[in-house]
């Protein structure tokens, strides 16, 4: 890996996963290299992701794979079930290697992640090339990277790597002359301005701002007084200026959310205690994994909006004190939600969610004598077993009992969790 320094101004650059679930899929599965593939959402419901082949073949995104399965099967699409087990491990490894190339990271999403670069234009661009080769050599995950002085341009420039082949993955605006980046913002439509949504899209158009060009050059003050000061910065990022630091702590960590939709509806309350069980123990587990307590948890449970006589429940409550226990937090689940659980509804979510989180060494006890006896730690010991034998093999009540539970995601095309589970290794046969 390279280090370069220098009095080069810093560059920012995105690096983004191609068809990311996809490319996943592809890692285990060299069988699917050049084949039309899409990658379905919970329960098999929808289009989520799509190979290039796909996209060609004009698969729409959130297309109903129930309406569409049998025509795309006969032009020989490969549907999976989304996998997000290996999905999050093969992002978590991206990232640990784009760490290796820079002391200052942004994770942005599960396949985007913004670095800051040090060099000379060529220098930067040299070492762009040699993440592609280390993402694909490393992990078998082709990415594409954009690269200027702000975030916004970064964005802009990743689009134009993933569009032109000749530039083999890799577009940095600090090589073009002035002029060249004016012409390539000129034949960006506004609307597809990082940071600039379709309502305001419509709204500048009013105002004959057609283009990112056209942004960057209109009066940001003037732009402030009516947009207020996130669209100055967009236009200000439109010029180079870095407005948008980079956030290495993300703000997701501050709230852990556990919910899902069920394969199929629940109707009696002892099922939907056992989501609930599930869910808590899930949710804890994350928290613990983080070092973290939580003040507060939420709880949901709703039938489909799409039915007659739709039910939702909601309720929110408060610990004594911050905590990442599990069995306090299950019963407090069924203590708050529990009364308004209705037996015969068909219920098809539950969710269960943490926040206002502090850290668990904040709160660790002075006990200079040591005469104060720690108390049992439920959840260390769950994580511990589940560790070693998998989360299904231990829990809270029912929801220790390893059963075919009906409602639990339907995924009838998931292909195996090749990087968390042993029991799921890939077997590789030499000839």
């Amino acid at each position: 890996m390279s280090s370069r320094t220098g009095s080069h101004p810093p560059s920012i650059a995105i690096v983004d996963a191609n068809n990311f679930y996809v490319s996943c899929e592809r890692i285990f599965d060299p069988r699917l290299e050049g084949k039309p593939v899409v990658v379905l959402s919970n329960n098999d419901g929808c289009v989520i992701a799509r190979s290039q082949e796909a996209k060609a073949l004009g698969l729409d995104m959130a297309a109903s794979w129930q309406s569409i399965a049998a025509e795309a099967t006969a032009h020989g699409v490969i549907a999976r079930s989304s996998n997000y087990e290996l999905y999050g491990d093969i992002s978590a490894r991206c990232v640990e290697l784009l760490g290796r190339f820079t002391s200052s990271q942004e994770v942005y999403s599960i396949d985007e992640s913004f670095i800051r670069l040090t060099g000379s234009a060529e220098q930067v661009s040299s070492i762009a090339r040699e993440i592609r080769l280390a993402t694909k050599k490393m992990i078998g995950l082709p990415v594409s990277i954009g690269i200027a002085t702000s975030k916004t341009l970064a964005k802009l420039a990743n689009r134009g790597s993933k569009s032109s082949a000749a530039l083999q993955g890799v577009c940095n605006l600090g090589s073009y002359a002035p002029a060249q980046i004016t012409a390539i913002l000129a034949s960006v439509d506004v609307g597809d301005v990082w940071g600039i949504g379709s309502r305001t899209a419509q709204k500048l158009a009013g105002m004959g701002i057609h283009s990112a060009a056209d942004l960057r050059d209109t009066d940001a003050v003037q732009l402030r007084r009516r947009f207020g000061v996130n669209q100055e910065r967009v236009v200000q990022e439109l010029r180079g200026v870095d407005c948008l630091p980079l956030e290495e702590e993300r703000a997701d960590r501050e709230q852990i959310q556990f919910s899902r939709s069920f394969a199929v509806p629940i109707s009696t309350v002892a099922e939907l205690e056992e989501v609930l069980s599930v869910y808590t123990q899930r949710a804890a587990a994350r928290l613990r994994d983080q070092g973290s307590l939580a003040r507060m948890m939420g709880c949901t449970a709703s039938t489909s909006p799409f039915r007659d006589n739709h039910v939702s429940h909601a309720v929110s409550l408060a610990f004594p004190d911050p905590t990442d226990d599990p069995v306090q937090m299950y019963r407090a689940a069924i203590t708050a939600l529990g009364p308004q659980l209705q037996a015969g509804q068909q219920y098809v979510r539950v969710g269960v969610s943490l926040y206002e989180f502090s850290s668990r060494d904040s709160h660790a006890s002075l006990d200079i004598f040591g005469t104060e006896s720690a108390p049992f730690a439920a959840g260390a010991v769950l994580d511990s077993i589940a560790a070693k034998y998998g989360q299904e093999n231990l829990g809270l009540g029912r929801a220790g009992l390893k059963t075919n539970r009906a409602w639990t995601m339907r995924r009838d095309m998931v292909s195996p969790r090749a990087t968390t589970h042993w029991d799921e290794l890939i077997t590789v046969a030499a000839k």
